[in-house]
């Protein structure tokens, strides 16, 4: 269930709409001038849906992760959740109550604690939520399970794959079941066959928790696991792509980016 300050959605072809971005803007001042990495961006995100978000370094992938995410404060406009904007949820205690009930993150380093399990790291977001032993013991035992990670659950991250630490990672971002995944380039450290392994984890655990996923990646093979993908340049939505889960959507896909590296060159 998501957080007390949100209601019922609007249902869009029976879905529902988790996620609205409206003029969002971000800008930075720097000692040679402003900068700006967001410009005016507006998109929805629906429940179970999986978003890819390309473009270029610099583009303002990351800069649009760290809004939802309540990591940065947005310079103009509002992030809806379910169809509320809460005014005080880039502020803290705020922000950090809003992460916890409804972010997942994924990252491309993995960010695990080098001096705890495999299942320590899993559990770590049940335990800063307060949640009981025997919770703890349950759910993490059920995420060993989907993951595969079970026979591998004492070991420290120093002792795994670059795909079982991406894949202990994943499990700490969902063990929370919170309706929203950030993923920021979740196989930039993996070979093919190991993103593909990941990539596939992904959804499959996409279907159990029926959770929406933001998904920033360069790779256009990525990006085809998507439903719909948006191309960023310079701060803004400058093109959409809804994949048809058929051969022509690789080409597609890197034909709009192609476009895109040609507008930076």
């Amino acid at each position: 269930m998501l957080h007390s300050w949100k209601v019922l959605g609007v249902g869009i072809l029976n879905k529902q709409l988790i996620l609205s971005i409206e003029g969002l803007c971000k800008t930075y001042e720097t000692a040679g001038g402003s900068i700006c990495a967001l410009d005016n961006v507006s998109f929805q995100l629906e429940e179970g849906e999986l978003l890819a978000v390309m473009g270029t370094s610099g583009s303002g992938k990351s800069t649009l992760l760290n809004l939802i995410g309540a990591m940065d404060i947005p310079t103009a406009g509002e992030i809806k959740l379910n169809g509320i904007y809460e005014e005080g949820m880039f502020k803290e205690p705020q922000a950090t109550v809003y992460r916890r009930e409804n972010i997942g993150f994924i990252f491309q380093s993995f960010n695990l604690l080098k001096d705890l399990s495999l299942e320590e790291n899993i559990a770590l977001p049940l335990v800063l939520k307060g949640e009981t032993d025997a919770d703890i013991d349950r759910k993490v035992t059920k995420m060993l399970e989907i993951t595969g990670l079970n026979k591998w659950r004492s070991h420290r991250p120093v002792e795994l794959s670059g795909g079982q630490q991406q894949r202990v990672a994943i499990g700490r971002a969902l063990i929370t079941s919170p309706p929203i995944v950030l993923a920021d380039e979740l196989t930039g450290n993996l070979d093919f066959n190991t993103s593909t392994d990941i990539l596939q984890t992904l959804l499959e655990m996409k279907k159990v928790f029926n959770q929406s996923i933001v998904l920033v990646t360069h790779d256009p093979s990525v990006a085809t696991y998507a439903d719909r993908v948006l191309f960023f340049h310079d701060g803004k939505i400058v093109d959409e792509y809804t994949c048809t889960r058929t051969d022509e959507d690789m080409d597609i896909i890197l034909q709009k980016f192609r476009h895109i590296l040609e507008r930076s060159a």
